[in-house]
């Protein structure tokens, strides 16, 4: 089998350990570039500033306008009857021609008249391995509840609860329960219980999700069923598909022209308990929302994140997900694209799979748990180095070109992660403040103030957006909540700086000196008791 696994901790060095520099470097740099060129030419640091700023404008009207656009896929895909549409792949045919269908339904329904399905809807399985640590039957149970009602033919689901036993005799106990309550309504159902301390693992989900992987092997093999008909999605413990999420997915798989080399990536939501989480972790929720659904417009820039699916044939090829990072799902784009050879891309599905926001007992212990979770989301740098070793050392058959897009991409993305909205709020002042009684110095932060208030634009299409992607107000919930939701989306302005920003900023520091995070922190998930709110 084809070498793709991360390097041990002992065996990076070299190269790889340059590449493991370069983006904290290389934000250190941006950071201190406005404070160097003030010293060299004041004009020189306002016109970098500027620049950096309008760029950063320029970018900013494009994403609102992705994330309208995504907004309005999001509801068009709602309003679609799926199941019908995925018979009519199984037929080949429309089943009735006085019903409207999209044009791109249409288009499919040609091309499989000269391309046919490799694996048609009828023959296809869905697996669902759903990863559990610590999280409560309040925070499970509804995930679970959320299969069962899926629009979509529930006997043609497998279940694997896969439960961590570090997570102690109560994980165990929940998820043999939970399977013995529900595994009637699937095809077949079981908990998979994840030894701890297997030797060369991190403490994480990928160990998780890839013993109970090859437990959904073994069950296939012994069932003579092949691989290529099983689609397998990952879920968190707080991940609930909507209804029509397995009947898209399979339509997705029946339409791929090669399902071996795609994973799908449906659309985070999270909503679950937007009404319940403090302002600041409602602010980063619907920040984290408008993000994906602008990468429904940019479908090459998709990567996996949390929830996503991937054939049980291309798993077992490449030995499943990886078990010595913390950060599997994105690393599995990765990890997919060098074992085929670059030939690999994620297809975007553009309906949900809703999510808690963080959560916590008590208010400070929420803050911290955001940090942390964005710490592990931002240690995504890590691939970094993995993508430049894999792509430009280690000897491969793939366009240097592509790799070299897709290098540089992320590495752009997770600087701009670290830096952006510190340049965009601290930059414009710091050539008055080493330079006082400079005009162009003090007439830049005006400049600047006049760009961003052109920006308040996109953050009412912003609001808008977040307003309309609301759940219905919970009736244990008084009407007042409903303004203070509407005042409290101005913590935009400042968590992507107490956040973004410092996860980031950590992450990259962290991987400059060989500090590895080697332990998944799972988020902490609280469910919030409507008794304790009246």
């Amino acid at each position: 089998m084809k070498d793709i696994e991360i390097p041990f901790e002992k065996d990076r060095h070299g190269w790889y350990r340059f590449f493991e520099i370069l983006p904290g470097s290389l934000t250190y740099l941006l950071l201190l570039t406005p404070i160097l060129l003030s010293l060299i030419n004041v004009t020189l640091a306002a016109l970098f500033i500027l620049i950096y700023i309008l760029i950063y404008f320029a970018r900013a009207v494009a994403f609102d306008i992705r994330i309208l656009a995504g907004y309005r896929l999001l509801r068009a895909y709602e309003k679609l009857d799926w199941p019908v549409l995925l018979a009519e792949v199984q037929a080949g045919k429309v089943s009735n021609k006085d019903i409207d269908r999209p044009r791109w339904h249409l288009d499919n329904l040609s091309r499989l008249l000269t391309q046919p399905s490799i694996v048609k809807p009828n023959d296809q399985l869905q697996a669902v391995i759903v990863a559990l640590y610590k999280e409560s039957r309040a925070v499970l149970e509804p995930t679970i509840k959320a299969l069962v009602d899926a629009r979509f033919d529930t006997k043609k689901i497998i279940l694997i609860i896969a439960y961590e036993e570090r997570g102690g005799v109560e994980a165990k106990e929940l998820a043999n329960d939970l399977i013995g309550k529900y595994k009637d309504h699937f095809y077949f159902a079981e908990a998979a219980g994840h030894p701890s301390n297997i030797p060369g693992e991190v403490v994480g989900k990928g160990g998780n999700i890839t013993f109970a992987g090859r437990q959904l092997q073994v069950y296939l093999d012994k069932q003579h069923i092949d691989p290529m008909r099983v689609m397998v999605t990952t879920l968190d413990a707080d991940n609930r598909p909507a209804k029509d999420y397995f009947s898209g997915l399979s339509y997705l798989f029946a339409l791929s022209p090669d399902p071996l080399r795609v994973s799908y990536q449906p659309l985070p939501m999270f909503t679950n308990n937007i009404w319940d989480v403090p302002a600041p972790m409602r602010a980063i929720a619907a920040g984290n929302n408008f993000f994906y659904l602008m990468l429904t417009q940019r479908p090459h820039l998709q990567r996996n994140f949390s929830a996503h699916a991937q054939s049980m044939r291309a798993l077992i090829d490449m030995d499943f997900w990886s078990v010595r990072t913390i950060v599997e799902d994105g690393h599995q784009f990765w990890r997919s694209y060098f074992f085929y050879n670059g030939d690999y891309r994620v297809y975007p599905l553009a309906i949900p799979v809703y999510q808690d926001a963080v959560l916590a007992k008590g208010y400070v212990r929420t803050l911290k748990a955001q940090f942390v979770q964005l710490r592990r989301w931002t240690y995504g740098a890590s691939d970094i180095a993995y993508i430049g070793y894999n792509g430009f050392v280690k000897e491969n058959t793939i366009s240097k070109w592509n790799v070299a897009n897709k290098f540089f991409r992320t590495l752009e993305s997770h600087v701009t992660w670290a830096t952006g909205p510190l340049l965009i709020l601290l930059a414009g002042f710091v050539p008055a403040l080493l330079h006082p009684r400079n005009y162009v110095a003090n007439e830049l932060p005006l400049i600047i103030s006049n760009i961003e208030t052109f920006g308040l634009v996109g953050f009412i299409i912003l609001i808008y957006v977040a307003v309309k992607l609301l759940p219905p107000r919970p009736a244990h919930y008084k009407s007042h909540r409903s303004l203070l939701v509407l005042i409290q989306w101005g913590f935009l302005f400042i968590t992507p700086l107490l956040y973004g920003s410092a996860a980031a900023i950590y992450s990259q520091t962290r991987l400059m000196f060989k500090k590895y995070l080697t332990k998944f922190d799972t988020t902490e998930k609280n469910v919030i008791n409507p008794l304790d709110r009246r």
